[in-house]
């Protein structure tokens, strides 16, 4: 059965070398080039569709990174494996390297993208997509946009779109100014990773420093004991919502106020 290849690379020259070379080796890996796009945004539209068993992908790229764009594939469902394919970042590389996921460097050989996508074929998607995530946190990267699945598809939010980020049961619901996500990611998390963005004012919320645009005097819950002393709440910008800051946090909100969020 032939394999199913998706190319994602913003040089369109590149694309077309590598669709020729997977015709070239076609004898020897089976596979059908079913989609290409020319950045992140373009491949998370198209790639639920054409349903590609292996992606081979830029590192490189304008708007998304494809490091940030593997991350998000791994929560498709199947997942698709990755390949990589570069023409630097050497750092990079030894990283991915030993997190076992294979790349390609450019200009990319007949031969070794054959072994590449026997390789990945033989890979089961999803440790590998979680390896990715491992591997963008050690190198300091920060995705740029939540993907989030809906009927089947990926939904794009700009982190810098989001006001805050609340942990319900088992979710976190990611609020934007015009409406409600939900997430299957932990706040400790997303607090690890954006916590440069973002700051937390309770144990479950964690609100856009952006987004703040002030304080008000609150009413405290006396039925709730977590929630008695809890006077104060966050203002936000472009949402009526007022979040409660928890006596813990009020003294970092209170400063971070004072210098400006």
């Amino acid at each position: 059965m032939a394999n199913r290849i998706f190319i994602v690379d913003d040089e369109a020259p590149a694309r077309a070398r590598m669709a020729m070379l997977l015709a070239d080796i076609a004898p020897e890996f089976p596979n059908m080039l079913v989609g290409q796009a020319e950045n992140g945004a373009m491949a998370l539209a198209a790639i639920p569709d054409a349903r590609p068993d292996i992606v081979l992908m830029d590192i490189q790229m304008p708007g998304m990174s494809g490091i940030e764009l593997a991350g998000h594939l791994g929560r498709l469902e199947p997942a698709p494996a990755v390949i990589f394919v570069t023409a630097f970042d050497e750092f990079a590389l030894k990283a991915f390297e030993v997190h076992a996921i294979d790349y390609l460097l450019k200009p990319v050989r007949a031969a070794r993208l054959s072994d590449a996508l026997r390789r990945a074929a033989a890979l089961s998607a999803k440790p590998q997509a979680t390896a990715i995530a491992a591997t963008a946190n050690d190198l300091g990267v920060r995705r740029a946009h939540f993907a989030i699945p809906e009927r089947g598809r990926l939904t794009l939010v700009p982190v810098a779109d989001v006001v805050y980020l609340k942990a319900e049961l088992k979710y976190v619901t990611l609020r934007t100014r015009t409406r409600e996500h939900v997430l299957e990611e932990s706040l400790l998390s997303l607090e690890q990773e954006l916590g440069e963005r973002f700051v937390r004012v309770h144990r479950n919320t964690l609100v856009a420093r952006h987004a703040i645009a002030g304080v008000e005097r609150g009413v405290p819950d006396a039925s709730d004991p977590d929630k008695a002393q809890e006077a104060w709440q966050v203002v936000l910008t472009g949402v009526e919502e007022r979040l409660p800051i928890s006596r813990r946090q009020w003294p970092l909100i209170k400063a971070l106020l004072n210098r400006g969020a």
